[in-house]
């Protein structure tokens, strides 16, 4: 019985699309599958990044998944070893089993281009979530849902983007210590130039900076503290120091570089972006701005106020004061930033306001969404290459203590924040709290001994008053402790604390 004749099609007309595969290659596959098989050693050099679901054929998958597991439980994988390993669940025996491994072997040229075919599989396999992505992109957007509006559906689409782009890559590995050095050698170098003499960004305060040298780029720095305590004016202090002190150069490639301070992008979940500038003008002009708010100044003070806005307006800060912005929306908002503007810190005010990726009536593990947005932070802060400034609040187990400096336990959700940062640094001012703690006179106790502890107590207000802790509880690089800082409340102005045996020589 002669076999059927093939069937033949009528080739597309001229105004026809032809049918499109996904990108692939399949002599790549095969050649370094083969490779693999007749040495193992190559498998080495794709094992970093090349998995079995970057394979476009079904069965290359399936026999790649086998040999990672034999040689990564230190077992030779050989056409004779998958063979057998095969034979077990028949699941290539409509190819013809083991024969297909031998051919794969013996059809093996050189070993030479493994890394090459390796690179050649991925980059299809890019292509293919790409194309994956675009499609379910259009679908989404003539989808018309109330529970996903636009502007979410841009920003789930920039998180499987930027997740396709971090999840692996062919070009990472080691780096030669020589390099590694060249870029040290380059950090010191910048620090000579920097006016603070700091490596980092400097934040505008002498003895913070002592501590940090600075703000370093890629860092995830959190400032935290309870309300009142200032975390917001420091942050604001920082950030407008950076922006105030920025001074452009040219970098060695032609490209525009800060040579001190930076280009600053404020993130204000909190606080209007009107309510912000008007602190900036109060630490600015020592004008306090609840008075410009109520109208209460004189033509002296709205004078200096005015001159002030106009001395700032030039000044590199940019405030986004969007409520209830989610971790991909920021992300967006900040590369875009970058993209337009130039950007060398980002400050967030503050981080429990920022929404995670769940959609709208999905259940919400708080724990796991607050430590989603930290690792976006982190991620954001070496993607851009600029360090994340990031305001925290505290727990109310402050309240609880008898001593009020803050730990790193009163973090809220505090294992994914502590594990992510870079730097924790808490703000803290004692006379918060004695300002609220006036002794009274306990029953039967003695006249001049409540005097005496009324005394003590006053006195100790009069040492921390207008003072303010900084403290560093946690850092990679550097050493941890407290720094004393001077706080004007009425301008909401943190500035280096002077203290006695700061003062100048009198002769």
């Amino acid at each position: 019985m002669s076999s059927p004749a093939p069937i033949s099609f009528p080739p597309p007309a001229a105004n026809e699309p032809a049918l499109r595969s996904p990108p692939h290659n399949l002599d790549a596959e095969q050649a370094l599958l083969g490779a693999i098989l007749i040495n193992n050693t190559t498998y080495q050099r794709v094992a970093d990044y090349l998995l079995p679901e970057h394979f476009y054929n079904p069965v290359h998958q399936r026999i790649y998944a086998a040999i990672m597991r034999l040689i990564e439980h230190n077992q030779i994988a050989d056409p004779v070893t998958l063979k057998s390993y095969f034979d077990q669940d028949g699941s290539l025996v409509d190819i013809g089993g083991g024969t297909y491994i031998a051919k794969l072997a013996l059809s093996v040229v050189t070993v030479m281009n493994a890394g090459d075919y390796g690179r050649t599989i991925y980059d299809a396999y890019i292509r293919r979530q790409l194309i994956e992505i675009g499609t379910d992109t259009v679908n989404d957007a003539y989808e018309f849902t109330l529970d996903l509006a636009a502007p979410q559906q841009i920003e789930q689409t920039e998180k499987r983007l930027f997740d396709l782009a971090t999840s692996g890559t062919a070009d990472g590995g080691f780096k030669q210590f020589s390099q590694a050095l060249t870029a040290a050698v380059g950090i010191a170098e910048q620090a000579f130039k920097r006016s603070g003499r700091t490596s980092g960004l400097s934040t505008g305060f002498q003895d913070i900076d002592a501590k940090l040298g600075g703000l370093h780029k890629s860092d995830l720095v959190i400032l935290a503290g309870r309300p009142s305590m200032g975390k917001t004016a420091l942050a604001t202090n920082i950030a407008f120091n950076v922006a105030k002190s920025y001074r452009s150069g040219v970098g060695p490639n032609g490209e525009r570089i800060a040579e001190d301070g930076g280009i600053v992008g404020f993130f204000s979940l909190e606080m209007s972006a009107e309510q912000l500038a008007a602190r900036v003008l109060s630490e600015e002009s020592g004008v306090p701005s609840d008075k410009i708010r109520r109208g209460e100044v004189g033509h002296d003070e709205f004078d200096r106020f005015v001159v002030a806005a106009g001395r700032l307006g030039g000044v590199p800060l940019h405030i986004d004061d969007t409520a209830a912005l989610t971790i991909q929306g920021l992300r967006t908002r900040a590369r875009r930033l970058k993209r337009q503007h130039g950007l060398n810190l980002i400050v967030v005010d503050y981080l429990q306001l920022i929404q995670g990726s769940a959609r709208p009536g999905q259940e919400v593990n708080r724990v796991q969404e607050l430590s989603e947005i930290t690792r976006g932070l982190k991620a954001l802060a070496k993607e851009l290459d600029v360090p994340v400034l990031a305001l925290s609040q505290l727990s109310r187990a402050v309240e609880q203590r008898e001593d009020k400096h803050p730990q790193l336990a009163d973090l809220r959700e505090s294992g994914s924040i502590e594990q992510d940062a870079d730097v924790v640094m808490f703000v803290f001012r004692e006379e918060y709290y004695l300002t609220r703690a006036e002794p009274t006179q306990r029953q039967d106790e003695a006249m001049d001994k409540f005097t005496e502890r009324h005394k003590r107590w006053f006195d100790r207000i009069a040492e921390v008053r207008n003072t303010a802790e900084a403290i560093i509880a946690k850092q990679r690089h550097g050493p941890v402790g407290s720094v004393l800082l001077t706080f004007q409340g009425e301008i909401t102005k943190f500035s280096d604390y002077v203290g006695r045996d700061r003062l100048p020589v009198q002769y």
